[in-house]
């Protein structure tokens, strides 16, 4: 009986396994609950490749950050109508049928890793941060950026973790609608 064929090596592939593992246990367990071990099983390897691949558990997780934070999410790269696009944006991936984005969720329950929280803040000010300050035109901009992700932050964590019950019952147009004029107040942007 001939034996099974050993599975062909792809660095890459191994690699992108392990990285979207680490992505999925961060995102539901955050730094100090997600285990190499498991990351390394989910992703069909062993812990001992997962360190080969990325040294250390520290540098797994700045590099599943990286990775999860770098796509646009609720600020695109350019847009004619920021505070709108980022309150549609907001809404259409919250509430009872929406799906927190893996990088919120990293974020959130990563909290507690003071080195873990050093990561997150780098990715934040590096990818959403530096989107949405370009889009600014005002001196405070850095200021005027960190206050509309902390609008975003909040809504994200009442209406899809907590899941309070005005958020999640309210017409999502309704809640675009009045997020929108709060983003435009916060970025600087003319009223409509």
């Amino acid at each position: 009986m001939p034996s099974a064929q050993p599975r062909p090596r792809n660095a890459a592939a191994t690699r992108a396994a392990i990285l979207q593992s680490a992505i999925e246990h961060f995102a539901g367990a955050g730094y100090d609950g997600a285990g190499v071990r498991q990351i390394a099983k989910d992703a069909g390897v062993t812990a001992m490749l997962v360190n080969r691949y990325f040294g250390s558990k520290e540098q797994l997780f700045a590099e599943a950050v990286e990775a999860a934070f770098a796509p646009p999410v609720f600020v695109v790269e350019e847009s004619d109508a920021v505070a709108r696009d980022a309150a549609a944006a907001l809404v259409s991936r919250t509430g009872p049928a929406g799906d927190p984005p893996k990088s919120f969720l990293i974020m959130l329950l990563s909290v507690s890793d003071p080195v873990a929280v050093r990561i997150v803040r780098e990715a934040i000010e590096r990818h959403v941060g530096q989107r949405l300050a370009r889009q600014i035109d005002r001196p405070d901009r850095e200021l005027r950026t960190e206050l509309m992700l902390s609008v975003i932050s909040g809504v994200l964590l009442m209406r899809s973790v907590i899941g309070t019950r005005a958020l999640s019952e309210a017409d999502p147009v309704s809640i675009a609608g009045a997020l929108e004029p709060v983003f435009e107040a916060i970025i600087g942007a003319p009223a409509r």
